[in-house]
């Protein structure tokens, strides 16, 4: 994403290889953007980004909720193979 690559450009000097350093500049730059900006940042994306991101959007939320809420995994379904909708 050539936003991401605008960004590391600026800021690689500054940069210590630590993950809270891209936490603290994405906090930042997200304070910074309104929802119509995010937007047209998104539809530059190439579809395998835009996959990729939502890949970990969907990943990143569902670890969260099973965090929260917990599991069952000690309750065996009543249908060994449950059907899909795809």
């Amino acid at each position: 994403m050539a936003f991401v690559d605008e960004l590391y450009k600026f800021y690689k000097d500054q940069l210590s290889g630590d993950e809270v350093d891209a936490e603290i500049i994405a906090a930042s730059i997200l304070d910074e953007l309104s929802r119509d900006d995010l937007l047209s940042l998104l539809k530059e994306l190439h579809d395998d980004e835009l996959y990729g991101l939502f890949g970990l959007y969907l990943i990143e939320n569902l670890k969260e909720r099973m965090a929260r809420e917990g599991s069952n995994r000690d309750v065996l379904p009543s249908d060994p193979l449950p059907k899909l909708i795809h």
